[in-house]
């Protein structure tokens, strides 16, 4: 998810250390904060596996900026990832919006459409956060406790609004393929 993130931003443009931090913690870090301790080795993982380059530039001040740069092989990472997302990528909401993100990067409609048509297959799957004892789903107005049916509650419409808009961008950007 943090190499996703680091890729599509840099895709956007070269940016600094210090900014892309911001960027990234502003896309993810409401889940999971970003600290100098986890985006650092990622970038010096990133930059030794050859997708990014790193140059100083003059900074404001006296010293020197390092500028991220992505590499070609940057760019073909970033579009193999939103291509052939893994299944967590689709499943995991929080993994999803980070993909959501930079699918734009994906210049082909047709395999943006397949994404989005992956993401639509696993919501359409019935499920629930609570189950009865038979195995069955539970819905909102089966629990006398307010604080699940709200959860509840919550999820169903937020599910509904995410299905419609799947659906909806899916078929703008053309039919599903064989």
């Amino acid at each position: 998810m943090l190499e996703l993130a680091i890729l599509g931003f840099l895709r956007d443009r070269p940016l600094h250390g210090y900014d892309l931090r911001g960027r990234v913690a502003a896309l993810m870090g409401h889940v999971r904060p970003v600290a100098d301790g986890t985006l650092y080795p990622a970038i010096k993982r990133m930059a030794a596996a050859g997708w990014l380059t790193r140059k100083d530039e003059p900074g404001a001040g006296a010293a020197p900026r390092r500028t991220l740069y992505l590499t070609d092989d940057g760019r073909a990472e970033l579009e193999r990832r939103l291509r052939e997302p893994e299944e967590l990528d689709i499943s995991d909401e929080n993994r999803w919006f980070v993909l959501l993100a930079f699918l734009r990067h994906l210049g082909d409609p047709g395999a943006q459409a397949a994404v989005l048509r992956r993401r639509l297959a696993f919501l359409e799957e019935p499920t629930s956060f609570f189950y009865d004892e038979g195995g069955r789903p539970m819905g909102a107005q089966e629990f006398g406790d307010p604080f699940r049916q709200g959860l509840l509650t919550i999820a169903h419409a937020t599910s509904r609004a995410e299905l419609a808009w799947l659906r909806a961008t899916a078929e703008a950007l053309g039919p599903a393929g064989p």
